[in-house]
């Protein structure tokens, strides 16, 4: 009796470890087609905000059956086996689920417009917030500040006080874009990351919860999760834009509005994850985001039989990198990291840093230089990557008790790359993202040899600016007559004028139908242009000024707000 009862207690635990096993695994459905369904690309504020639309009329981009919605009928089929449905894929046209018993499996793979049904993960069934570290964020380490500055020392301190932060925002030359008030006002990025731990109390956001420009959180991990617990690395990134404590640390983009989105699952390391990125990029695409920043990369697997190969870092294979085009094709601008294995076996880029159209971030000290850890290309089919490189190694970030520490990844340097490009987009807002991101690569330190280890170098978001409002610069000849900002400008400009001229110079300034507004001959180096006097006769809209000396020629478009 006893032997039969240990027996029959034996058989009883394979098979509850059986149906747990099944119960924790998750599967992508392949969908066949979009066929009768009820949404039409003729009305997308079906499944489009209005915001979302606007991104894709001011960029020119039409709609396409990615835009469509899955089925609907095909997820109540699937949903009728007994399957859970998890986070449908538009782009992909399919669903991830979770399944009750093996037999639904089957159930779903029969349905006639399903294609295949794939292993992607298997998810832990506890959800107790423990976890391991993740592969991509394992060679991120961290140092204390010394003599850190803590909240007690910023009183009275003037509003452009970057504290520990300056070196990283300066190193891009990106306070001239602050100090002509372009700092995120008005963009919409959206975070993908593991965790937002903090970001609800850390005094560094304070500004971002009190102004409401958090515009919302959700989990692609665990649905209905809270984003604010299971790891910290989120906060990290974040912290980079939007910090906005002065004296102490102010983020590149600190008046920019964020979705904070997790996709990455920070206790294991599955493909699902992709799937979870893709789904992610959708639902910030839907909402009208313009910037994503994606710290997270994708390479080998807990599950050997998912891991890539050099092979297919080639912009096209992985899901997450088809995923990461598709989101540039509707014009947001993707930003991601390079990775952080430049000194291990693998050193390349992964997904969906190889992505074409992605702007990829490889990682430099504070002084421009290029750090070991920092990912490399080229990617497999031969394309340069990184795209540019910032600070990623002694990167200021939050510490989550409202402080700072220092962080080295290329996780960092991409939000620094991220909230900066933001307020290039604020300032020329008629751009699209992949005017931006070329003018970014244009103005950068290697932008005449680029390498595999820090692309296009290190961008100049200044010159950046200029390149975006310059017709006719002379650039490789004999360089500008003057650099003008602020651009859009409200009632005047500054001209400061190189070196090379000191004589006189003519200013012809022309509205959009060829119509002489201004006219006049001033001295050089520098001279501020006043439009008060002609407000009558310059609405808001698009402008030619033109500067002539020397039989040298500058063209530049203005934008007056």
């Amino acid at each position: 009796m006893k032997v039969r009862s240990i027996l029959l207690l034996a058989l009883v635990a394979i098979v509850f470890q059986s149906m747990a096993q099944v119960q924790s695994d998750k599967y992508y459905v392949q969908f066949t087609d979009k066929d009768n369904s009820p949404y039409s690309l003729n009305n997308p504020e079906e499944f489009l905000t209005q915001r979302a639309i606007d991104r894709r009329i001011n960029q020119g981009i039409s709609y396409d059956m990615r835009d469509l919605p899955v089925n609907p009928q095909y997820l109540d089929g699937v949903a009728a086996t007994g399957a859970q449905i998890l986070y449908p894929t538009k782009w992909m046209n399919g669903t991830t689920i979770k399944a009750i018993d093996a037999s639904v499996i089957d159930a779903v793979e029969a349905l006639p417009y399903v294609s295949s049904v794939t292993l992607v993960t298997f998810v832990s069934s506890n959800n107790s917030g423990n976890y391991t570290e993740k592969s991509f964020f394992a060679n991120e380490t961290f140092s204390k500040v010394k003599d850190e500055k803590g909240l007690k020392n910023v009183s009275n301190i003037e509003s452009f006080d970057f504290g520990d932060a300056y070196n990283q925002i300066n190193l891009i030359n990106g306070i001239p874009l602050h100090d002509a008030g372009y700092r995120g006002e008005g963009m919409v990025i959206a975070v993908l990351d593991a965790g937002f731990s903090q970001v609800d109390t850390d005094l560094l956001f304070d500004s971002l919860r009190n102004d409401g420009r958090i515009l919302g959180t959700k989990d692609f991990v665990y649905p209905g999760g809270n984003v604010y617990q299971k790891h910290y690395h989120g906060r990290m990134v974040l912290s980079t834009m939007a910090a906005n404590i002065p004296g102490l640390m102010i983020g590149t983009a600190p008046k920019a509005s964020y979705w904070l989105l997790r996709s990455e699952n920070p206790e294991q390391e599955y493909v699902a994850e992709e799937y979870n990125w893709v789904s992610a990029a959708e639902f910030a695409d839907s909402v009208g985001v313009d910037v994503i920043n994606s710290s997270l990369g994708y390479t080998v697997f807990d599950d050997p039989s998912q891991n890539h190969t050099y092979a297919d870092m080639n912009g096209n294979t992985t899901v997450v990198s088809r995923g990461a085009d598709i989101a540039a094709a509707k014009g947001i601008l993707v930003v991601n990291s390079a990775g952080n294995s430049g000194d291990e076996a693998w050193f390349y880029v992964g997904a969906p840093a190889d992505g074409d159209s992605v702007f990829t971030i490889g990682a430099s000290d504070n002084l421009g230089n290029y750090v070991y850890f920092s990912s490399k290309g080229p990617t497999s089919d031969g394309r340069i990557k990184p795209s540019v490189t910032a600070t990623g190694s002694g990167t200021t970030v939050s510490d989550g008790y409202d402080g700072i520490t220092h962080g080295n990844g290329t996780s960092f340097s991409s939000p620094i790359i991220a909230g900066m490009s933001a307020c290039l987009w604020q300032a020329m807002p008629e751009m699209s993202n992949m005017e931006i991101q070329d003018a970014l690569m244009q103005s950068a330190s290697q932008n005449n040899n680029p390498d595999s280890l820090m692309g296009w170098g290190i961008p100049n978001y200044e010159k950046a600016w200029w390149l975006l409002t310059s017709i006719d610069s002379n650039e490789g000849k004999t360089g500008n007559l003057a650099d003008i900002y602020p651009n859009p400008f409200s009632d005047y400009v500054y001209l400061k004028f190189s070196d090379r001229y000191s004589g006189s110079v003519n200013i012809i300034v022309y509205n959009i139908m060829g119509e002489v507004v201004l006219s006049q001959s001033i001295s050089a180096p520098s001279y501020k242009l006043s439009f008060n006097a002609f407000a009558d006769k310059m609405p808001s809209g698009f402008y030619v000024i033109q500067l002539s000396a020397d039989e040298k020629v500058q063209t530049v478009k203005l934008v007056k707000r």
